[in-house]
C-alpha cells in the first residue's frame, strides 16, 4: 500500500501544478451541460445516445463485465435518454430527468421500481441571496470522478474505470457555499453511496471543493464518509474515500484531464475486529483538435481492487489492471456527435472471458456511438 500511496501522491502533485495559465472550463463531472430552450423561468432540453459495441472476446452473454455504461455486446441500444425540465428564479430552482436506456437498467438494479428512472429529481431555496448560498434536496448529481452519464461532455466516449466504482447518483441534501471567485465549497448529507432507497444503518457526509485556478483549468477535491453496513453487506463498517481530478481545456488543440482516487472499506471480520481493504486508481486523457469538426482522443488507466472491495472479479485474486484506448470524434454540428472508440484491457490475473468458458487476462472493446442534445 505504501508504493501506491506514492504513486497517487505524485500523480495529485501533478494535477495541482502543472496546468497552463491561458474561455471558462466545464466540469464534465456535473449533469449541467446539455442546455435546453428557455421558457420563462423554466428551460426543456433532451439528450439522446445510441451505440453499438463489440467485445472482440466473444464471451458468453450479452453484457460487458465491470461497466454499466455502453456495455451490452453485439447489438445496437440506447444508453442513455432523457428529457432535462429545470426552473430557476431568484430565490428558487427544481429540476427533474427522467432517463431510459441500458444506463439506467443496470445502474439503477437496486432501487424500488418507482425510483429507477429518475437521472435527478431535485429541488433547491436560496438561503443567502448576499453571498450566493443554495439548499439543495432530492437525487442529486454526483460530484464523483470527473466523468458523468453524459458522454458529450468527455473527451473519450466510454467511460473509465473510476466513474463505474463511484456513485453516480446521491440521495440527500446539498449545501453550495461560494468562497471566493475561484473557489466553491460544498457539501452533502447523504443516505448512502449511490443509494436512494435508504438501506443503511446511518447517513454519510460528502464533501466537493472546487478551484478553477484560470479560465481554462479546474482542480476539484472530494471526499466521502459513512457506514455502509446493510443487508446486502452485513460485514461492511466505515468507508471513507477521496478522489482529485484536474481539468484543462483552452478551446484550442490540446485538452486534458486525469483523475486519481483511493478508498478505504472497513469489514468486520469473524473474531469481532474490522479489517482495512483498500482499492484506488490513475488516469490520463487527453485530445488533440486535428481541425474545426474532427479530433482524436487517447486515455491510460490503471485499477486496483485486490479484495474486491467495489468489484466482483472473475478470478479469486482480486482486480489489478487497466486500459488504453483510443477515440475518434467528429461533430458535423454543434449538437451532435459520432464517436469512434477502440479500448485493450489487460490485467495482472485472469479476469475477463475468452469464448466460451475461457479465461483471460484481456479485453478488446469496439464501440461506435452516436449523440444528440438540444
Amino acid at each position: 500500500m505504501n508504493n501506491h500511496l506514492l504513486r497517487l501522491l505524485f500523480i495529485t502533485f501533478l494535477c495541482l501544478h502543472t496546468y497552463i495559465n491561458h474561455a471558462q472550463v466545464t466540469n464534465t463531472a456535473t449533469l449541467d451541460t446539455t442546455g435546453g430552450q428557455q421558457i420563462g423561468n423554466t428551460s426543456i432540453g433532451a439528450y439522446l445516445d445510441m451505440y453499438y459495441g463489440y467485445n472482440l472476446n466473444e464471451a458468453p452473454g450479452k453484457k460487458l463485465p465491470y461497466f454499466v455504461s455502453m456495455a451490452d455486446h453485439h447489438q445496437l441500444n440506447i444508453n442513455l435518454a432523457f428529457v432535462d425540465i429545470r426552473y430557476q428564479s431568484n430565490k428558487m430552482r427544481a429540476r427533474f430527468v427522467p432517463g431510459f436506456g441500458t444506463y439506467m437498467r443496470d445502474n439503477y438494479a437496486l432501487e424500488p421500481l418507482a425510483l429507477r428512472n429518475l437521472l435527478e429529481a431535485s429541488a433547491g431555496l436560496r438561503l443567502s441571496e448576499k453571498k450566493n448560498i443554495w439548499m439543495d434536496a432530492g437525487i442529486l448529481g454526483s460530484p464523483y470522478t470527473n466523468e458523468s452519464a453524459i458522454s458529450k461532455d468527455h473527451l473519450m466516449y466510454s467511460r473509465s474505470l473510476a466513474p463505474e466504482y463511484v456513485p453516480y447518483y446521491l440521495a440527500g441534501i446539498k449545501f453550495s457555499f461560494p468562497l471566493s471567485e475561484k473557489l466553491n465549497f460544498y457539501l452533502y448529507l447523504l443516505n448512502g453511496w449511490q443509494q436512494i432507497d435508504d438501506f443503511n444503518n446511518g447517513k454519510s457526509v460528502g464533501t466537493q471543493l472546487e478551484f478553477r485556478p484560470n479560465a481554462n483549468n479546474l482542480i476539484n477535491w472530494n471526499t466521502y464518509a459513512g457506514d455502509e453496513r446493510s443487508t446486502l453487506n452485513a460485514t461492511y463498517r466505515n468507508r471513507y474515500f477521496t478522489d482529485v481530478y484536474w481539468i484543462y481545456d483552452a478551446g484550442k488543440k490540446w485538452s486534458f484531464t486525469s483523475c486519481i482516487y483511493a478508498g478505504r472499506q472497513e469489514i468486520k471480520n469473524s473474531s469481532g475486529t474490522t479489517d482495512p481493504h483498500y482499492w484506488w486508481q490513475a488516469n490520463l486523457i487527453a485530445q488533440y483538435r486535428i481541425m474545426d469538426p474532427l479530433s482524436i482522443s487517447a486515455r491510460v488507466e490503471y485499477f486496483s481492487d485486490p479484495d474486491q472491495v467495489m468489484l466482483d472479479a472473475l478470478d479469486t485474486t482480486g482486480f489489478n489492471g487497466g486500459s488504453a484506448g483510443l477515440c475518434i470524434n467528429y461533430r458535423p454540428v454543434k449538437n451532435a456527435m459520432v464517436r469512434l472508440e477502440a479500448r485493450q484491457f489487460l490485467t495482472r490475473d485472469f479476469q475477463f472471458y475468452l469464448h466460451d468458458t475461457h479465461a483471460a487476462n484481456y479485453m478488446t472493446w469496439l464501440l461506435c456511438g452516436f449523440t444528440v442534445w438540444f
